[in-house]
């Protein structure tokens, strides 16, 4: 991607979840030749602290300390010119969000420090796949299953302009990873007239033909099913390493920020998922 000054964002809080997203995204970056800005925001979500007080120098000394204990195993992966620590003030997802809009991806895990027990995924990781620009990746599930070779990359698409940007992302996972990558349409996403299906599956195999062109090394292999997506998606992502979807397809309402197979997806996906929205 072009235009972009933060290489790859990942979110660390020093939670489990933050820590494994903090190792998927090393290893990205590290594939794509790029750098890794590991940002902390040291202003807790609930807390309004004043700027100038001893609590607040606390808790950005406290912030600091934390992002340390995090910077060397990127560093291991990358060598310390291309790991970029980035202490914040504010609330992670703001912070997160705004970071996007110069990042080629911003990394998230699916819960970090404060969130409910039992939540399937925290909300910094709902509200930044749901609002950051371009990609996210919520790095939930196993995604190095031990003594298992690698898995493919899963696709979920419905043939719609907007999920462009979602197929490019993930020709270019394959392709950096060497494996087959696994396109689904789901016909359920046709629209209800006459000749819907048929639209659906010719747009669908004209926007995978697109990126073919490009990526003409990666093995594509396709599914095109009568019913929704979601089941199919979560079924494939328990042998995928990733799962990449658009955050809205052609039937999501335009005041919705994710649409309803992005959101299944994002709760309940065995591997990790990536969301990614149109360049507006």
């Amino acid at each position: 991607m072009t235009g972009t000054t933060n290489g790859i964002v990942v979110g660390y809080d020093g939670s489990p979840g933050s820590a494994q997203a903090l190792r998927w995204a090393a290893r990205e970056a590290w594939a794509r030749g790029t750098t890794l800005t590991v940002c902390l925001a040291w202003t807790p979500d609930h807390v309004e602290l004043p700027t100038e007080s001893a609590l607040c120098d606390l808790a950005r000394q406290h912030g600091q300390e934390v992002l340390t204990r995090g910077l060397p195993y990127a560093e291991s992966v990358l060598g310390p010119g291309r790991v970029h620590p980035d202490l914040a003030a504010g609330s992670a997802a703001r912070v997160l969000c705004e970071r996007s809009r110069a990042a080629e991806m911003v990394v998230v895990g699916s819960r970090g420090h404060g969130e409910l027990p039992g939540l399937r995924l925290g909300s910094v990781a709902w509200q930044v796949a749901g609002h950051a620009s371009g990609r996210v990746v919520v790095v939930r599930g196993a995604w190095r299953p031990a003594n298992q070779p690698w898995g493919p990359i899963v696709l979920g698409t419905d043939g719609s302009p907007a999920g462009q940007a979602a197929i490019t992302f993930a020709f270019e996972e394959a392709e950096l990873r060497d494996v087959p990558l696994v396109t689904v349409c789901a016909l359920a996403d046709a629209p209800g007239r006459l000749g819907g299906s048929r639209q659906l599956e010719e747009d669908f195999d004209h926007l995978v033909a697109i990126e073919e062109k490009e990526h003409p090394e990666v093995s594509v292999v396709r599914h095109v099913q009568a019913g929704a997506p979601r089941a199919a998606l979560l079924t494939a992502s328990a042998y995928a390493q990733l799962l990449v979807v658009g955050a809205r397809g052609r039937g999501g309402l335009e005041q919705m920020s994710l649409g309803s197979t992005a959101q299944a997806v994002l709760q309940y996906a065995s591997c990790p998922v990536g969301v990614v929205r149109q360049a507006g």
